[in-house]
């Protein structure tokens, strides 16, 4: 907890000394601040497709070892998707009800390259699939590349056990390692990124326009986690029979550590306690239920994924029909459930898609500074659909 706190004040440190930098308006000042926020971006575009990918694959082996206690699993996958999609649509209505605008035209560059051009359902459909293994990867095709890693992720988790098999888990974990120690290092080093990105947006705040730009996305973000919250979750809850306000007295210990900890695995022994002790679940469902939905149960990441897309899509120019937008649902979902333990999972798993069709990734610059008040909402409510899966799957068994 004292480590999170002391990154929580030097994340909150340089975003007051970006601002403060900003507003000097310095030319040198502001050119040093561009080519580090330019750095930081193409980090953050090294690390996120082969960290998402290997996360993928990795949670996919896990699900070939849950064949044991079939029934409990069954129920959690069930739960988890049907929040999860939930969480997702409403963060889209949402969004089209607040519309946010578009950032001022000379703060959108296309970093990747790439061209960014109107979306159909059946061109997603084409551009996922690989016609040979290498290509997505020298092209840069995040879908074909996270295609690649669900079927690799299956294929793995249905072999049948072997020497070969248990290279194949002990390689995958092994890379799955150095990216996480690459990642752990640039956060580290994050502070810096966040000054610069922070004196990048004041410095070229126009008219209020940003401000409401940005004001209007990061409402439909938190109203979306706030409306699963309070109301999406107390509803399925409620149709299982269960009362909502019960069981969020009793998990409210483990919901409070997660929006200080901003990490729903550092808050699954306080989870775990909570429901066994507090809840009364029964310990041979906590112990199943809540480590896989720690890992694959993510409504705040799917709606942070779907409406972050959306506005970076819609500033550089695409525009999403309705099949389109059911697509990114669909995205959004299996991208949060493939999301496995890393950190600042969301923001990466969002720019790598963003990369993969040639969106505009500057802007996730601009969201990064207030990505940490973000995350920290998101982890409770992950934390808080944890527990309702988990009380709900035991009232299912009781029955």
């Amino acid at each position: 907890m004292k480590k999170t706190n002391n990154q929580l004040f030097w994340w909150l440190g340089a975003l007051a000394a970006g601002v403060l930098l900003g507003l000097l308006g310095s030319s040198p000042v502001n050119s040093a601040c561009d080519f580090i926020a330019t750095i930081y971006t193409r980090l953050f575009q090294f690390l996120a497709i082969p960290t998402v990918a290997l996360a993928i694959t990795s949670t996919l082996i896990s699900f070939g070892r849950q064949k044991s206690t079939r029934k409990i699993f069954i129920r959690t996958i069930t739960y988890t998707l049907l929040t999860t999609f939930v969480a997702a649509l409403v963060g889209l209505g949402l969004y089209r009800i607040i519309a946010p605008e578009n950032l001022p035209a000379g703060m959108v560059s296309n970093d990747t390259g790439g061209p960014v051009t109107d979306l159909t359902f059946h061109e997603h459909i084409i551009s996922v699939i690989p016609n040979n293994i290498v290509q997505p990867f020298l092209s840069g095709n995040v879908f074909s590349i996270l295609l690649i890693a669900v079927a690799v992720g299956l294929a793995i988790a249905y072999m049948k056990e072997s020497e070969h098999k248990e290279v194949l888990v002990k390689g995958i974990s092994g890379l799955q390692e150095v990216f996480f120690i690459l990642i752990r290092a640039l956060i580290w080093t994050l502070p810096l990124g966040i000054a610069a990105f922070a004196a990048q947006l004041t410095a070229q705040v126009s008219g209020g326009i940003i401000l409401g730009s940005l004001g209007k996305y990061t409402a439909v973000i938190l109203g979306g986690n706030i409306i699963q919250f309070a109301i999406v979750l107390p509803l399925f809850l409620l149709s299982r029979g269960l009362n909502p306000v019960k069981v969020f007295k009793a998990m409210s210990p483990a919901v409070l550590m997660a929006l200080f900890t901003k990490s729903s695995a550092a808050t699954l022994p306080v989870t775990l306690s909570s429901a066994e002790e507090r809840l009364k679940v029964n310990p041979s469902v906590s112990r199943f239920v809540l480590p896989i939905c720690t890992t694959i149960n993510m409504n705040g990441c799917a709606a942070f994924i779907l409406v972050t897309s959306v506005f970076v899509m819609q500033n550089g120019g695409t525009t999403l029909g309705l099949g389109a937008s059911l697509l990114w649902v669909l995205i959004a979902v299996f991208s949060a459930i493939g999301n496995a333990g890393v950190p600042m999972g969301c923001y990466f798993l969002t720019l790598s898609l963003m990369t993969g069709i040639g969106a505009p990734v500057s802007i996730m610059g601009l969201i990064l500074p207030i990505y940490t008040i973000i995350d920290m909402v998101e982890t409770a409510e992950n934390v808080w659909s944890d527990s309702c899966v988990c009380a709900m799957t035991d009232k299912d068994l009781k029955e």
